[in-house]
């Protein structure tokens, strides 16, 4: 009791001293005194140097969408190669040695990126039976031209999208695209230069993933005009070729913004974010090269922001007022748009963590799109610690109309948890073994619960999170007549 007492007044008194020492800093800043009417020389600099931190943590946040994506594009190009042909594809599943934010490793993958102000409109044959999404580079689902069909669509292509899975050319047209665009196409608008082009294929069968990648295989993409003359595609396997496909969580980020800025499309409603990366020395068609002091202050505003956008996703809403799993879609917009305001908070919490969005992840809707409920910490509130064991129990009858999965992530890059597993997760094709009641168990630990559990590995010493995706959520789901466990702690 004695012992207990006296770590709870050490930690009444770090906390004392952590906020004595945030209330000086700030009241500092905010006291520095007028003298005859102006603020000091010294400590004008002072302030500048306040300001280029705030600025530099600020547009960090906003720019995390394009963040995101830029590091998974260069990350692809480096090993893949670049250009509008080269569409990789995940044909043995996405596993814990690529390196990217969040991936599903229970479904196959394609992942390209186009260049429209390198090669202009672009064409997409997409063929039968896909199912997939075109975002921007700010990660924004790419709207139709008008109307298709008596209504506008947006990001999603294949089975949810306008082809309605009956395939289908697209036209991609660049933002600043000038006349009547030909007929013929399903054709979208892009807000940036950039597209990104990510096609899901789903398999019944782990040992059978054949009959998704030859459908990808089919995809042709190819400059408005140029089908003859076009480079061949290519579609290299990803799963064979590790790649880094991850966004810097340091001052290199403003290197990366900097890129961006240079080759894209500037968006009049772009403009002020673009200023506040012209205050930072990032400006169109001017090199950036941030002196000492700078690049010092950019880094560190880099590394605040970067634990700013983790701690805001742990406080994303919660899909249940009794359970610990977070929504990383809390508005229902897959724009992050609220009725009078952008979310900006819950925009930076997602990017932080996860890439593209279209309305099939964001709508509530019964059998469609998919939902995404997230643990970072167990049933007592407590994150959650690879050293320890954890059990998650699904009551039986899961409603997911297309299937379910349990994926482990590590909490620092977001990428699938480097476990030593095959892969990082368990879903419903695995046909993993129920209770006789039809509850399914699953169990999280350094070690493994006996033979004829299901069980993730996880790394002592290091945090994990969980995210259970729900593809196809059933009634069950929404009207929480089903509702999952925490992760229980064992002893």
């Amino acid at each position: 009791m004695i012992q207990k007492a006296t770590l709870t007044a050490f930690a009444v008194m770090g906390a004392m001293v952590s906020a004595q020492a945030q209330t000086s800093r700030y009241d500092g800043l905010a006291d520095l005194p007028f003298t005859g009417g102006y603020i000091s020389n010294d400590d004008a600099a002072t302030l500048k140097d306040e300001q280029i931190f705030q600025r530099a943590v600020q547009t960090y946040l906003l720019a995390l969408p394009v963040l995101n994506m830029y590091g998974m594009k260069e990350g692809s190009e480096k090993t893949f190669g670049k250009g509008y042909n080269i569409l990789p594809i995940f044909k043995d599943r996405l596993n814990a040695k690529t390196l990217i934010t969040t991936p599903n490793s229970d479904v196959i993958y394609a992942l390209g990126y186009l260049d429209l102000k390198e090669d202009g409109p672009m064409v997409i044959e997409v063929p039968p039976g896909l199912q997939g999404i075109l975002d921007d580079f700010w990660q924004r689902p790419i709207c139709s031209e008008g109307e298709i069909d008596g209504r506008v669509w947006c990001g999603d292509v294949g089975l949810p999208g306008p082809d309605k899975g009956k395939g289908g050319k697209y036209l991609v047209l660049p933002p600043d695209y000038k006349g009547t665009p030909p007929a013929g196409f399903l054709t979208l608008r892009s807000r940036t230069y950039g597209v990104f082009v990510f096609w899901r294929g789903f398999f019944k069968d782990p040992k059978q993933l054949a009959e998704p990648v030859r459908v990808m295989e089919q995809t042709r993409i190819y400059p408005l005009g140029k089908e003859a003359s076009s480079k061949p595609m290519r579609f290299p396997n990803a799963s064979a070729t590790p790649a880094n496909m991850l966004y810097p969580q340091d001052g290199s980020a403003f290197d990366m913004l900097a890129r961006y800025i240079a080759h894209e499309y500037v968006d009049p409603e772009e403009l002020d974010f673009r200023g506040m990366a012209a205050s930072l020395g990032i400006v169109q068609g001017k090199p950036f090269a941030p002196d000492a002091k700078t690049k010092a202050l950019l880094d560190q505003g880099a590394n605040t922001a970067a634990r700013i956008g983790h701690s805001l996703t742990y406080d994303n809403p919660g899909f249940y007022q009794d359970r610990r799993w977070v929504n990383p879609f809390p508005g229902g917009s897959p724009e992050f748009v609220a009725p009078t305001y952008m979310d900006v908070d819950s925009r930076a919490a997602f990017f932080t963590y996860a890439y593209s969005t279209s309305p099939g992840m964001a709508v509530s809707m019964e059998n469609v799109g998919a939902k995404y409920p997230t643990a970072f910490q167990d049933s007592g509130g407590a994150f959650l610690n690879g050293s320890n064991s954890y059990k998650l129990s699904l009551p039986k009858d899961i409603p997911a109309a297309l299937f379910w999965s349990v994926t482990v992530y590590d909490p620092v890059t977001g990428s699938g948890l480097d476990n030593g597993q095959p892969f990082p997760s368990l879903n419903a094709m695995d046909k993993p073994p129920a209770n006789s009641d039809g509850t399914t168990d699953i169990y999280f630990g350094p070690e493994s619960p006996g033979n004829g559990k299901n069980w993730l590995r996880t790394l002592p010493g290091n945090g994990f999170f969980v995210i259970l995706r729900m593809y196809g959520p059933k009634k069950a789901f929404f009207d929480q007549t089903w509702k999952p466990g925490d992760l229980e702690k064992m002893r």
